[in-house]
Parts: structure tokens; C-alpha cells; sequence
């Protein structure tokens, strides 16, 4: 495919931006961006597509994309942290969660939105490069050979990274035991 973009066949790197969207902005949306996630994502494609000449043959397309997803997203966060309060980001935060389904169990449903809530503010809690590994690895469901290529870091520095951020995490939700999480949450 990046071959295809390469050779100046537009529609080649249209299809990518297709398949790598969703993922690019649950992404952005769980570094921080909240309500400008659509508008990272947007310019990491743009650089990505400007970086293209950069891009290594036969490495994976995704880990390259959510790197610059994720570099975007701290710029942005750190802009509008200039910019804003604290009440304005939390608000912002609370703009990326998703709808909840009409269909839903109303209690369930706020057991969700809380234990979310909760996740978030103990990720944020977590350091920068604990926060990233885990949103990689398990917000965004890489597994760990993508984890070590999107962050840039040897696969034990993942493992080591990881196994700690999840220690502290479990010290920051003591209520949330193995096994209460849900599809796509961190494991408690």
C-alpha cells in the first residue's frame, strides 16, 4: 500500500486513512485530546503523508501512525493546557466518552461511565510513559511487538514499563478486582 502511495496513486493513501481512522482516533481520545481528536488525527495524516519518504520498508504501517497520533495529542494537550483552565480540560475530557447506547441498562450504563471516569483520572495520575504504554497496549489493543514500535522502545522496556504502570494503577482503583473490566478497559 505505501508502495502504491509512493508510485503517486492518491487513492492508495485514502484507503489507509479508511482502515487506520477509528483506531487513530480512540487514540487521540484516550492521550487527551477529548473534543480535538478529529482534528489530530486529521493532522497526523497529514504529516504522515508528508513523511512518507521517511517511512522504513516493510515496517508496520499502524505502530508509525499511532506515534505520530500520540505526538500530535501531547501537543495539543500541552496548547491547550496553556490556553485553558483545568475546568476546561476536564470538560474536554468528558467530550471524548462515547454514547452510550440507547438499548443500554441505565444502571450498567452508569456503572460504565464511572468506572471510565475512574480509569481516566487514575491514567492521569500515571506518568507520561506509563500513561502511553498502557492506552497502547490496552485501550488501543496493540500487542506488545506493536506497543515497542509505536512508543520506540525495546520490547523489556515495554514489559518493565507496563508491569509497572498496572502495579500502580491497582493501588489507584483498589475497588476495581480482576476481572471487572470490560472489552477494551485496562486490566485491574
Amino acid at each position: 500500500m505505501i508502495a502504491r502511495v509512493r508510485a503517486g496513486q492518491p487513492e492508495a493513501y485514502a484507503e489507509l486513512v479508511r482502515a487506520h481512522t477509528s483506531i487513530a482516533l480512540r487514540a487521540a481520545a484516550a492521550l487527551g485530546a477529548g473534543a480535538d481528536a478529529e482534528d489530530v488525527v486529521q493532522q497526523a495524516f497529514v504529516k504522515a503523508y508528508c513523511a512518507l519518504g521517511r517511512f522504513r520498508d516493510g515496517a508496520a504501517f499502524r505502530p508509525w501512525l499511532l506515534s505520530i497520533v500520540a505526538n500530535e495529542t501531547r501537543n495539543t494537550v500541552r496548547a491547550a493546557a496553556r490556553r485553558t483552565t483545568l475546568a476546561g480540560r476536564e470538560a474536554a475530557l468528558v467530550g471524548a466518552d462515547p454514547v452510550i447506547p440507547e438499548s443500554a441498562d441505565p444502571a450498567a450504563a452508569t456503572l460504565e461511565t464511572e468506572r471510565r471516569a475512574a480509569l481516566l483520572a487514575a491514567l492521569e495520575q500515571l506518568s507520561e510513559e506509563h500513561r502511553l504504554v498502557v492506552t497502547y497496549r490496552y485501550l488501543l489493543e496493540m500487542d506488545e511487538r506493536e506497543t515497542a514500535e509505536a512508543l520506540g522502545w525495546p520490547r523489556g522496556t515495554v514489559k518493565s514499563r507496563l508491569n509497572r504502570a498496572l502495579r500502580r494503577l491497582r493501588r489507584l482503583l483498589p475497588d476495581v478486582r480482576p476481572g471487572e473490566t470490560r472489552e477494551g478497559g485496562a486490566p485491574a
